[in-house]
This record gives C-alpha cells, structure tokens and sequence, in this order.
C-alpha cells in the first residue's frame, strides 16, 4: 500500500472513527463535559480537560505515524522540551514530547502539552539551538492555550443546538457519546486545518521569549524559517508545513516588527550550538 502523508492520513482517522480511543464511558463522558463547555464561550476549559483531548488527539496522529524507535532520540528530545516547558508560565502540565516516523515536515502542540515533530522537520535541523527553537514556539501555543480557544471558536453556541437536536430520541449514554465524538472531532480536524495567522504570529514571538529563558539563541527560530523557505520549491513535504502555516516571509517580517533587536542580548556570548542527535 502506497504510503500517505502524515496530515491525509489524519484526515481519514478522524473522519472515519473521531471516538476511537475513548471507548470506554467513564471517557466519552469527560469528552460530553468538555464538548458541553467548548460549546459555551463563557465556560472554562481546566487543565484536565485539556490534556483528556490532547491525549486523545495524540492517539490519532500516532496511529497515523509511530513514534522513531529510538530510545535515545527521543529522551534527548524531551529533555530539551521538558526544560524549555519549565521556563513557561505552565510548568506542572505533563509535558511530553516525541518525534514521529514521519518524512513530512511538521510540528503539532496539543492541548495539555504534548508535543509532537516529525523526523522530517528534525532532519532538517541543524543545532540544538534550532531544535529548542521549533519546541519553544509549539510550547508557546499550549502556553497560550490556542488550540482550545479555536476549538471553542469552531464548536460555538450554534454547534450545541444542532447537538441537541441530533440527540433527542437517543439514550443519555448515546448523547453523551454523540456529543464526545463531536467535540474530539472539532479537535483532531483543527490539526489538519492549521490555526490561524494571529496565533501563529504570537507563537513565533512568545517562543522566543522562552527559548531565551532557556539559554538557547532565541533567533535561532529565524534560521529554522530561512532554511525551510529555501527549500519549499522542491520539497514537497515542506510546502505541505506552508499549506497550514503562514509563509516564512510574512513571520519574518512579523518577529523583524515585534521583536527587532530586543532579545540580542540573549543571543551573544553563548556556547556553540551542539549538534543535534540525528535519528537512528
């Protein structure tokens, strides 16, 4: 069978069986409270139910893709992310980081602090430095809890009247499985469909500050950008990363606008980058 790309192969998990995973009631019903809350814009989201989807959103791409079997690459990995993780404003969540078997180039922040990249990405990076540079801006969106306020944004209160009406006639153990899927789907499908540029844009910035916190370069990120836009021409799995990101150039010109010179300091007298462990 001819091998997918990673984000096709979402698609069709997603579509195909968006609750699998959470089989179990005592499951599906932390999903129907957090469908319930994500479809009331005044409702808070806690952390727990962040990382009840974010885990099951990380079934799905590891279904699609495996982890590396590389055991070392993926503790050094998490040791970088987990360092980076505790510079942030949202240390005790259980971060996890991982790369998966994957020759697309892409990164994924789940809700709860999963992280997830691709070994195509991670081929593609040059230095620890650029490694903690793409970790710290995934981190950053979990920081600012993006992917929940877009699955919120995309469930609304609309969503939970059409909810209530595909529920009528059904056992509460079916509404409540009804209106789990719904809101596991809202979540895996935002994956595929990218968040929008405003985040994007903050991500950049914010992950910056956290790798400076950290002691890696915080301009490093620019480095990761410029490499990947030249080579989006002929790389196919570096233009599917553009399809669902802004362009290289626009988050330039954005950090050139926001952040200029400001982090400079943090950038000089360093030690030389370390190599990045390669992938086994």
């Amino acid at each position: 069978m001819k091998t997918k790309h990673l984000l096709t192969a979402l698609i069709a998990l997603a579509l195909a069986s968006p609750a699998a995973g959470f089989g179990r009631l005592g499951d599906a019903e932390k999903l129907f409270k957090f469908g319930k809350k994500a479809a009331d814009a005044s409702a808070p989201i806690t952390d727990e139910d962040e990382i009840e989807l974010g885990r099951g959103i990380a079934a799905k791409l590891l279904a699609a893709r495996p982890l590396v079997r590389d055991e070392g690459l993926q503790q050094y990995v998490n040791r970088v992310g987990l360092w980076l993780a505790l510079q942030t404003e949202r240390p005790e969540l259980p971060w996890r980081f991982g790369v998966m078997d994957s020759t697309d180039v892409n990164a994924f922040a789940l809700p709860g602090g999963t992280i997830l990249i691709t070994q195509g990405l991670y081929d593609r990076l040059r230095d620890e430095g650029e490694l903690a540079a793409v970790l710290s801006h995934e981190i950053a969106h979990v920081v600012e809890r993006h992917q929940v306020k877009a699955i919120k944004k995309e469930m609304g209160t609309a969503f939970a009247t059409e909810l209530a009406g595909e529920a009528a006639g059904h056992s509460d153990n079916q509404a409540v499985r009804m209106f789990g899927q719904k809101a596991f789907q809202a979540g895996t499908e935002l994956f595929v469909r990218g968040l929008d540029k405003g985040d994007e844009h903050q991500a950049d910035v914010h992950g910056m500050v956290i790798a400076a916190r950290g002691g890696y370069n915080p301009y490093a990120l620019a480095s990761v950008l410029h490499t990947l836009d030249g080579s989006k021409a002929d790389d196919v799995g570096v233009a599917l990363m553009f399809s669902t990101h802004p362009t290289a150039v626009s988050r330039l010109e954005h950090l050139e606008t926001v952040v200029g010179d400001k982090l400079e300091a943090y950038a000089m007298n360093q030690a030389p980058a370390r190599m990045v462990r390669p992938a086994q």
